[in-house]
């Protein structure tokens, strides 16, 4: 709202802070015929509409309806901040939660490297609308701190190869991405393979047949050639069971 009116008139936004004070009012506090104003009058007068209509035109009809009783520009914006914001009291009790949540920070073990940082972005932006920021070496350290333990190497070779002090948020966070799929490659690779035990009336002969499937390009299978006979022997014996039990 700052930059779009400070855009438009530099003016508007003295407005909105200082309001009109006595304009409309004469010596005895009688209201001014707007006919009867001097030039410089005039041109305040005209200002403080023109910043009451970018209010109005700002809203949802709920909101409005909540300020439609205010005759300035200034007791809008005054309420607006006061049911947002709140008080002095009401500011300094978001700003402690929103600091002891920066301080307890973490980032969640099936969570993602953007997920995290647009979780921390949120309580950055929630710290700034409050008049309460860090600087951009104690964002790179909170969330070097916020990772989790498998992140422990590339925590410590980041903390030994560049100056924390000079380094962004968002080079961090790039590097972090970059290693983060090098983590992901090779947890794939690390996943075991179960093989299937077969179901009621499949042969050995379909399963050498998916063995073959399985075989390497050039013709060598990864498997012992004996395993498949062992499972289907294993296999018709817990189907000889299952059927005597019954």
């Amino acid at each position: 709202m700052y930059s779009n009116i400070m855009g438009l008139d530099e003016e508007l936004w003295d407005v909105l802070e200082d309001g009109v004070g006595d304009l409309a009012l004469d010596e005895e506090g009688a209201a001014i015929d707007r006919k009867k104003h001097t030039s410089p009058h005039k041109k305040l007068y005209k200002k403080h509409h023109k910043m009451r209509v970018i209010l109005v035109a700002a809203l949802p009809r709920t909101e409005y309806l909540k300020i439609s009783d205010k005759s300035t520009a200034k007791a809008m914006f005054a309420s607006l901040c006061a049911n947002y914001e709140g008080n002095k009291k009401v500011r300094e009790a978001k700003v402690i939660m929103l600091v002891h949540q920066y301080e307890l920070f973490k980032m969640k073990d099936d969570e993602s490297i953007e997920a995290m940082y647009s979780r921390f972005q949120t309580l950055v932006s929630g710290l700034q609308t409050l008049k309460k920021s860090y600087v951009a070496s104690d964002h790179v350290t909170k969330i070097l701190r916020s990772l989790p333990v498998r992140w422990r190497p590339k925590v410590i070779a980041i903390e030994e190869a560049k100056d924390l002090n000079t380094l962004s948020v968002e080079d961090l966070i790039s590097s972090l991405k970059v290693h983060e799929i090098g983590l992901n490659e090779r947890e794939s690779a690390k996943k075991p393979k179960f093989i299937a035990l077969p179901s009621k009336g499949k042969s050995l002969k379909a399963l050498k047949a998916i063995e073959s499937e399985e075989e390497s390009p050039d013709g060598d299978s990864d498997e012992d050639p004996t395993i498949v006979e062992k499972m289907a022997m294993f296999s018709n014996k817990l189907q000889y069971l299952a059927r005597k039990n019954k």
